[in-house]
């Protein structure tokens, strides 16, 4: 990540990036010179969306750019498309031109700040490349577009650090951080102390781990409606002795993928300054083997007072969300969002690239809906359907944090967490957390899914 995500001074000189989509290229060679005409005919270039077609000027100069826009089906089969433009697009200061709406001029703003991101850690020694910057367009909100990518970026720098560097300890650093930046409130919660403040759960899947468990707690703002989010830390998932496969293993450092977008998602809040109290929940555990590790059948009494009979000790990840839930709401609550690598049947169910939610309130459903929209953050809703309730329920305790149902396993788990969420303004969200290869503006690796659809949300949710 840059060391700070800027636009171009504004009165900086600048080149112009002529959007142009495939249908509307005639119209757009009709205003050119002769030989602009003719050099975009000599390359070939037809408007596809990504397509880059750099303009000459005299003594060997740029002149400008033009980037296609595809036609209205590529646009909705790819969003951020103009991306791949942007990429190729040589160093200096640029600025958008062409007939764009403010939808299509934030999308293409948007895509230009995300495409910037660069994961160069372990890789120090690499060259930097000069970047090509955008002036803020008219009609845009600038502000907020860079809350979206600076939080993004955060996302994907937690969830791209391997395990080895982003323990339980590590991410606790990295929350401490953000409540400083802000001047946020916190609190943790750490080792054996999580059992003598009854946190039962979040003790059981860390403790075989020399990285102790913790659970991080966070506030920030004075006035306003109150919203928690709790984010699922799992800094690395065995999946404890239900030992997960190699292939089911390599990218279990993502599993704190919940985490790590809800703490991106509040740094967005906190930059933006929004009119609320927020509370964010992060019970950070790695689940590895060891002799004290738990057990298939154990039976945990949870915060809440409900039992859970461990049936996998790889679905941990609804076991530590419910004590953070539970305590959650302990206190007066206005809207409760819990962010985590739930479950493969929510992959099965959408693939990587949607973020399927659940939801108690339709209200709260149709604003993130329209979020999702302009956030350009595809989300789709899931039912919590009450008919499932009782594949959950084992006979021996209350619950079963792993049910053998073979059916519906992302809904089945979204109503395990709703038993201690226990909220009519209940919303919880099973993200993928990861690109699976390289996409405009979202490069391969670890990504952020539906924060930006929540921050949107988020005045129709809670009436700011």
């Amino acid at each position: 990540m840059p060391p700070a995500l800027t636009f171009a001074d504004l009165f900086a000189p600048s080149l112009p990036v002529h959007i142009v989509p495939a249908e509307g290229l005639e119209r757009f060679a009709a205003t050119l010179p002769p030989a602009d005409v003719a050099w975009l005919q000599a390359t070939g270039f037809q408007g596809a969306l990504g397509e880059l077609c750099l303009l000459p000027g005299p003594h060997g100069a740029l002149a400008g750019a033009v980037a296609g826009a595809g036609t209205a089906k590529a646009r909705r089969r790819q969003r951020f498309g103009l991306a791949r433009a942007f990429a190729a697009l040589p160093a200096g200061d640029w600025h958008l031109a062409g007939d764009l709406s403010p939808e299509d001029a934030a999308e293409a703003t948007l895509a230009w700040l995300l495409g910037s991101y660069r994961f160069d850690r372990y890789r120090p020694t690499r060259p930097a490349v000069p970047p090509a910057r955008l002036k803020a367009p008219q009609g845009v909100d600038a502000a907020r577009l860079l809350a979206m990518a600076e939080g993004e970026f955060l996302t994907r720098d937690l969830i791209n650090t391997p395990a080895q560097d982003m323990g339980p300890e590590e991410l606790e650093q990295a929350f401490l951080a953000l409540a400083a930046r802000f001047g946020a409130t916190t609190e943790v919660i750490r080792g054996d102390d999580l059992l003598a403040r009854n946190f039962p759960m979040i003790h059981a899947v860390g403790r075989a781990s020399p990285r102790a468990p913790r659970l991080l707690d966070l506030r920030w703002g004075q006035t306003g409606p109150q919203l928690v989010l709790v984010g699922k830390g799992v800094c690395f998932d065995t999946g404890g002795l239900n030992i997960k496969t190699s292939t089911g293993m390599s990218l279990m450092k993502k599993d704190m993928g919940g985490a790590a977008t809800v703490l991106g998602l509040a740094q967005m809040i906190m930059a933006l300054n929004l009119p609320l109290r927020l509370r964010v929940l992060i019970p950070a555990v790695e689940n590895v083997i060891g002799g004290n590790a738990q057990k298939p059948k154990d039976i945990l009494t949870s915060r809440k007072g409900l039992t859970v009979e461990v049936n996998d000790t790889d679905a941990e990840g609804r076991l530590v969300l419910g004590d953070a839930l539970a305590y959650a709401t302990e206190e007066p609550v206005d809207a409760l969002i819990s962010m985590a690598t739930l479950t493969g049947a929510a992959r099965i169910a959408v693939g990587p690239d949607l973020a399927p939610y659940w939801a108690e309130d339709d209200a709260m459903a149709q604003a993130l809906e329209q979020g999702a929209k302009s956030g350009f953050d595809p989300v789709w809703r899931m039912p919590f359907h009450d008919g499932y309730e009782a594949v959950i329920e084992p006979g021996i305790a209350d619950l079963d944090n792993a049910p053998g149902y073979g059916f519906a396993g992302a809904i089945t788990a979204a109503l395990f967490l709703r038993r201690f969420a226990d909220h009519p303004r209940y919303m919880h969200f099973d993200i993928y957390g990861h690109t699976p290869t390289d996409a405009p503006a979202r490069p391969k690796g670890g990504a952020g899914q539906g924060a930006r659809a929540i921050l949107n949300a988020l005045p129709a949710m809670l009436g700011l």
